[in-house]
C-alpha cells in the first residue's frame, strides 16, 4: 500500500466540501479528520479510517509499532472508540446515530445542499417496531392508542411536548397515562432501511400516509442554501423558543455511532476584535486575504477565515479595525470555536 511521502501531503474526500488531509512530519502521520484530533494520546499512536484507507491497517500498525508507540485504539467506522475486551458492552441500547458538533467539523465545512432541521428539545425516541426505548434501552410505556398506526419496522425520532418544554416531557413519558395525548412522535429517519437519508425519509412519509398514526409526524426537512442561510434559520429557530438546527448530509446512510454525517447546530454568540494581521489566501484564494489575526479584548489572538465575500478578500478589513464575528462556544482556552466574520465595526 503507499506511504505518505514527508512535505507531500494526501488529499482524501471527506464529509464536508475540503478534503482531509494526510501528512507526514517526522515519521509520524496525521489525518486533519475530527476522528484524529478526538482519538486523544501520543500523536505516533493515532490513526483513522482515512489513513487506513490510503496506507492500509497492516501497514499502519507497522509504522505505529515501528515507532514504539502503544497500539493505537481500535476505531469504530465513524471514528469513535471501541471498547476493549475487558470493558463492559451495554447491550441493551437502540443502535442510535449521533450527531457530531459543527465546531468539531473543522472550519471549512460548508453546509450547502445539506437537509436542514430543528433541533427539538424533547426526549430521543427509538421506535424498535412494538415498544418506545430510550437511549439506554429502558422502555418508555406509551399507551396503545398512541401507537396506533405506528410501523412494524424502527423509526428514529423524538418525544416531543413543544418547545422550552424538555422538562415536562420526561416525566410524561416514563409512565403510561392519559398525559401522553400532549406528546408528539417526530420521525427524522428509518433506521433499518439501507438507503440514502432522502429515500428513507420518504419511506416514511408514504408508510404514515397509508397508515395515518395520530400522533407520529414526520419532522420538517429543508435544503440549507448557504452558511447564511443556516444562520438566519438558527436565529428563527431560537427567536420561536428552539434550541437549535440540525444538518444531515444528503444520500447519506443510517450507522451507528457518532458520525460526521449528522451535525448538530448550537445558538451563535456574537463579539467584536481588533484586526492585527493580514494572512494571505491560497488555492482559490491565492492573491487575496485567507484569513485575519484578531485580538480579543482579553489580548487572546486567533485566526478567522471564514465568512469574507471575494470583494472583501480583495479589499480586507484594515488593519486596528474593530470586527463582528459568531461563534458557538470558547475552548478551555477561552479562544472562540466556529468563529466567522460578520462585518467591520469601526477603528479604535
Amino acid at each position: 500500500m503507499p506511504e505518505i511521502v514527508e512535505g507531500v501531503p494526501v488529499y482524501i474526500k471527506g464529509s464536508g466540501v475540503k478534503p482531509y488531509e494526510l501528512k507526514n512530519v517526522g515519521g509520524v502521520y496525521s489525518c486533519s479528520c475530527p476522528a484524529w484530533r478526538n482519538v486523544g494520546g501520543p500523536q505516533a499512536s493515532r490513526t483513522c479510517k482515512h489513513l487506513k484507507k490510503h496506507c492500509g491497517e497492516a501497514s499502519e500498525l507497522a509504522r505505529i509499532a515501528a515507532a514504539g508507540a502503544a497500539p493505537p485504539p481500535q476505531m469504530t467506522e465513524d471514528g469513535s472508540r471501541k471498547l476493549r475486551p475487558d470493558e463492559k458492552v451495554k447491550l441493551n441500547g437502540p443502535p442510535l446515530l449521533l450527531a457530531q458538533k459543527l465546531e468539531d467539523m473543522g472550519e471549512d465545512f460548508d453546509p450547502k445542499g445539506w437537509w436542514l432541521s430543528e433541533k427539538l428539545d424533547g426526549v430521543r425516541g427509538y421506535w424498535d417496531g412494538a415498544k418506545f426505548l430510550s437511549r439506554g434501552g429502558n422502555v418508555f410505556p406509551a399507551p396503545a392508542w398512541f401507537r396506533e398506526g405506528l410501523p412494524d419496522h424502527p423509526l428514529d425520532g423524538e418525544l416531543w411536548l413543544g418547545r422550552r418544554m424538555f422538562q415536562k416531557t420526561t416525566p410524561i413519558v416514563q409512565v403510561e397515562s392519559d398525559k401522553w395525548k400532549d406528546v408528539q412522535f417526530l420521525v427524522f429517519d428509518a433506521p433499518h432501511l439501507k438507503l440514502p437519508f432522502e429515500e428513507r425519509l420518504k419511506s416514511v412519509v408514504d408508510t404514515f400516509s397509508k397508515s395515518k398514526p395520530k400522533f407520529a409526524h414526520v419532522h420538517n426537512h429543508v435544503r440549507c442554501e448557504s452558511f447564511e442561510n443556516l444562520e438566519a434559520e438558527l436565529a428563527r429557530i431560537v427567536t420561536i423558543g428552539g434550541e437549535g438546527a440540525m444538518l444531515r448530509e444528503p444520500k447519506s446512510l443510517y450507522e451507528e455511532g457518532r458520525s460526521t454525517t449528522l451535525v448538530k447546530v448550537k445558538p451563535f454568540n456574537d463579539a467584536e476584535a481588533v484586526v492585527v494581521k493580514h494572512i494571505a489566501g491560497k488555492g482559490k484564494f491565492k492573491g487575496m486575504l485567507g484569513a485575519i489575526t484578531v485580538c480579543m479584548p482579553d489580548g487572546k489572538e486567533f485566526n478567522l477565515g471564514t465568512g469574507f465575500s471575494n470583494d472583501q478578500r480583495k479589499a480586507p478589513p484594515p488593519l486596528k479595525s474593530r470586527v463582528t464575528y459568531r461563534y458557538t462556544e470558547l475552548t478551555d482556552g477561552g479562544i472562540p470555536k466556529c468563529g466567522r466574520f460578520v462585518a467591520v465595526r469601526d477603528y479604535e
